[in-house]
């Protein structure tokens, strides 16, 4: 994505700014906090995704709260990931070096899909080095992919993935059939959501753009979420589970098996909403998200 071409025309582009960090440069949406004792939360996008994907619901909080948004390695207007950059642990790692190159230590992590997989990462990496007061508060998992995928697809994904990402052909392929604004649609309806044209057009914009679907690749690549599964029974940072009815991406039967595992998680349901629950109804996300905040932020204090 060439931010003088497609910048200017970019939800939201008055809160863009660039950060370099690690060696490479993030592409990062900011809205400051409205007061001194507001939250600061960090919104982190899926895969295949960007910072449009908050662009409903991100004004909705930061009426309330900071808010920052980071373009993933490689996807939308952030630099390529660069060594092991495009693994999960590596994600975390890099997007904890960009906060602390912002000066920003946000209460609040909010991950949607592989977003909430960073998000835990994150917490369970402070949590780690045992500094009193800087794990964050409260991690929300929007339809969040936390464990592995079961059976066939399991087995089959990852090396798929790597076969594709390997091929420099691949992204060229994928963005060029991408043109086709129907094949936008089916991929957006599989997911089991619904989005308005500017959503859809948002998406077409993103899959045909060759360096975003290969950074996408690349992430599918080198995700690998078995060392994660290990270790989220030691996740001592609450964790909520909003999980949409109509999720086509990720099943909500998987829930039972998070739950198995967190056994302390809180959970919510949105009824009606697919995948991309938070870009269809942002003020039924909202409703739900806000409590929660508010509710550790009264416990923490």
């Amino acid at each position: 994505m060439d931010w003088a071409r497609d910048g200017r025309h970019w939800p939201h582009h008055a809160h863009s700014r660039f950060v370099s960090s690690g060696g490479r440069r993030w592409h990062v949406q900011q809205w400051p906090a409205p007061s001194a004792h507001a939250p600061q939360l960090l919104l982190l996008h899926g895969t295949g995704a960007s910072t449009h994907s908050w662009h409903r619901l991100a004004p909705l909080l930061a009426r309330r709260a900071g808010v920052v948004a980071v373009d993933l390695p490689g996807h939308g207007f952030s630099d390529p990931a660069r060594g092991d950059g495009a693994t999960l642990g590596g994600m975390a790692r890099g997007i904890a070096a960009l906060l602390r190159q912002m000066e920003l230590q946000p209460s609040v992590l909010l991950g949607h899909s592989a977003g909430a997989a960073i998000a835990v990462q994150m917490a369970l990496d402070r949590e780690a080095q045992a500094v009193a007061g800087d794990a964050p508060a409260l991690v929300i998992s929007l339809n969040g992919a936390l464990l592995p995928l079961h059976g066939l697809a399991g087995q089959v994904f990852s090396p798929l993935a790597k076969l594709l990402a390997a091929n420099r052909l691949v992204p060229h392929l994928f963005s060029w059939r991408a043109a086709d604004k129907t094949r936008v649609r089916r991929l957006v309806a599989s997911t089991g959501s619904s989005l308005d044209e500017e959503g859809v057009a948002l998406y077409g914009r993103l899959v045909s753009d060759p360096a975003h679907v290969a950074g996408a690749l690349a992430m599918m690549a080198h995700w690998d979420l078995r060392a994660l599964v290990a270790r989220l029974p030691q996740l001592r940072t609450p964790l909520h589970l909003l999980v949409a009815e109509r999720d086509r991406t990720l099943p909500p039967s998987q829930t039972q098996r998070l739950v198995a595992l967190l056994p302390r998680a809180g959970l919510s349901a949105l009824p009606a909403l697919g995948h991309l629950a938070h870009e269809e109804d942002p003020q039924q996300v909202f409703g739900l998200l806000w409590p929660l905040v508010e509710a550790h932020r009264a416990a923490a204090s």
